[in-house]
């Protein structure tokens, strides 16, 4: 029994009594007194009656708050238990990304080494059908030329001839031995062996690549600004590079660690406008989702 219904039963048997003493002086006759203690009867009964009700309706109220607990205590454990399984699956996304890119720079390493060997081919090629050409068509012999001083060989004034330029390095080993030497961390001697590949290779593709690996170089090295300016370069000179998607990411990398944010964040938009599809764009995306910045400038 609860406090409340005790009190309410306490009452009505007070009041039963009070009528029943008031009102026996009044009326000494034995049929009143027994129909008074009637309906005193009657009304205890009632309260019996709403006392059960009043139980048993409690009881279920009970009983419902016990279930909302349960409830609520079911679905915390299950938005902890997908929240753990969201954070795993992003963990295993962003290392399977990480592999990704680094798998598809190889690649790319790849195909730049096969688009040289492929060039080398065909000026194997051109090479060979001027020797043939040589062969079939040999030019008249000349009379060697007698200079000023009466030897052959010798320039006007009797001047030796000028010595011939510095011969270029090989394209391919100078490529590779910059890049075997940027992954150990030579970053001095990389450096300058991809600025051989630019200077004497500028029209070849791999003048691109080498152009990226002197931004990674001074990005590794904590100067943001020097590759910023590496990246442009790619960007600019080199816009049809495999690199190009690489570059433009992690130019807007470089001008956030500059605190350039707004730089940053146009140049990771350009990047998903540009290269929607490539991993690099994915990683443009998680780096704004991760500031809170739309993917689309508002306009």
């Amino acid at each position: 029994m609860t406090k409340w219904q005790g009190w309410t039963t306490r009452t009505v048997l007070a009041a039963a009594i009070v009528v029943t003493l008031g009102t026996a002086p009044a009326r000494a006759a034995s049929k009143e007194i027994v129909e008074l203690q009637t309906q005193v009867q009657q009304l205890l009964d009632m309260v019996q009656r709403l006392q059960s009700t009043v139980d048993s309706r409690f009881g279920a109220m009970q009983r419902l708050v016990e279930q909302t607990a349960d409830n609520a205590a079911q679905v915390s454990q299950a938005v902890n238990a997908m929240q753990q399984k969201i954070n795993a699956q992003t963990d295993a996304t962003s290392s399977k990304l990480d592999t990704t890119s680094g798998q598809i720079q190889s690649l790319n390493d790849s195909v730049d080494e096969l688009k040289t060997r492929i060039a080398k081919l065909d000026k194997s090629i051109q090479d060979m059908q001027g020797q043939l050409q040589n062969i079939q068509n040999p030019p008249q012999p000349q009379q060697p030329a007698t200079g000023a001083a009466g030897g052959p060989g010798t320039a006007p004034g009797g001047a030796a001839a000028q010595p011939a330029q510095q011969q270029a390095p090989p394209l391919k080993e100078t490529f590779q031995a910059g890049v075997r030497d940027y992954n150990a961390a030579k970053y001095d001697v990389a450096g300058g062996e991809f600025n051989d590949v630019i200077q004497y290779y500028p029209d070849d593709d791999m003048a691109g690549t080498a152009q990226f690996y002197l931004g990674e170089i001074a990005y590794r090295q904590g100067d943001y600004a020097d590759a910023v300016k590496a990246y442009t370069a790619v960007l600019d000179q080199y816009s049809g590079n495999a690199k190009a998607p690489a570059a433009q990411l992690r130019k807007g990398l470089a001008l956030l660690q500059m605190n350039k944010k707004d730089a940053g964040i146009r140049e990771l938009r350009t990047l998903i406008q540009r290269h929607p599809q490539t991993p690099e764009a994915m990683q443009a995306r998680s780096k704004l989702n991760g500031m809170g910045v739309r993917i689309t400038a508002t306009r």
